[in-house]
């Protein structure tokens, strides 16, 4: 992987929130490129539950101050970095007051979901996008984990599809089996919609629930990864229906080798 350029976008990375199989594999995988000699850059929510003291956050002062455009609300977009202790590994953080304030990652105390996770997910894909546009950083691959991140490939091919910057990069998502109960609102499509993308992109998205999310992010990614052992039947089915790469699950400790060989031959090749 020397030399290669590899974008992680992420719902959720270790240290900054617990163990999970998508934080640890989107701590691990980008660990692994590093030491190969790859580039990498990180990318995640910047959540209220994140200790910015601890983790020594700090705003990046040259790429904030942009507005993203939600549903027809200006939402100014903040940009903070932090560099994962003994790795040399920066993760950036896509920050907003509204939608990343709160002392909580995708649901409140109760355990339900937020009523605004779509607009988050919305404000997250842009904010990458946005963030790394202004870095002028050209990846080779675009590594997605977590449903909150999984509008970056729809995003990617339809509103920015005319972005020079990433004419060349490959989509890789993996599907995990981290989901959650009902859907998002149900006005989510028309707020995608706002943006340009065309109502036969995601009309999935009349039931935006974890299974549809995750089915617009394979329509609209490169090559797959499954990130879990066990997935739910229908999006298993729809993997093994594709004609695309798509790399079976294997576990934290056995990945390095299949990621590495599946990185350069099946989604660089």
């Amino acid at each position: 992987m020397k030399d290669k350029r590899i974008l992680y976008v992420s719902s959720e990375v270790v240290p900054y929130l617990p163990e999970t199989e998508i934080s640890s594999m989107s701590f691990e995988a980008p660990k692994m490129v590093n030491k190969q000699g790859g580039q990498i850059r990180i990318f995640m929510p910047r959540y209220g539950n994140i200790n910015e003291r601890r983790h020594q956050l700090h705003e990046v002062i040259r790429l904030s101050g942009i507005n993203l455009v939600i549903n027809d609300l200006d939402m100014p977009l903040i940009i903070k970095v932090a560099s994962i202790p003994k790795e040399r590994i920066q993760v950036y953080f896509i920050d907003n007051e509204e939608y990343f304030k709160r002392k909580a990652t995708l649901t409140d105390e109760d355990g339900n979901l937020f009523p605004d996770n779509d607009e988050r997910a919305i404000f997250f894909a842009k904010g990458v996008i946005e963030t790394v546009k202004k870095l002028n950083w050209s990846p080779d691959i675009i590594h997605v984990n977590g449903w909150l991140a999984s509008l970056l490939p729809l995003y990617l091919k339809e509103f920015y599809k005319n972005e020079p910057l990433f004419t060349e990069s490959k989509i890789v998502t993996s599907i995990y089996n981290q989901s959650f109960d009902g859907t998002l609102d149900k006005n989510m499509m028309n707020k995608v919609k706002f943006d340009n993308v065309d109502e036969s992109q995601i009309k999935l998205l009349e039931n935006p629930d974890y299974t549809n999310l995750m089915k617009i992010a394979i329509d609209h990614s490169d090559a797959l990864i499954k990130g879990s052992n066990e997935l739910p039947k229908e999006l298993d089915d729809y993997l093994n229906s594709l004609d695309k790469p798509v790399l079976d699950y294997y576990p934290i400790e056995d990945f390095a080798e299949h990621y590495t060989e599946f990185y350069n031959t099946k989604v660089l090749d």
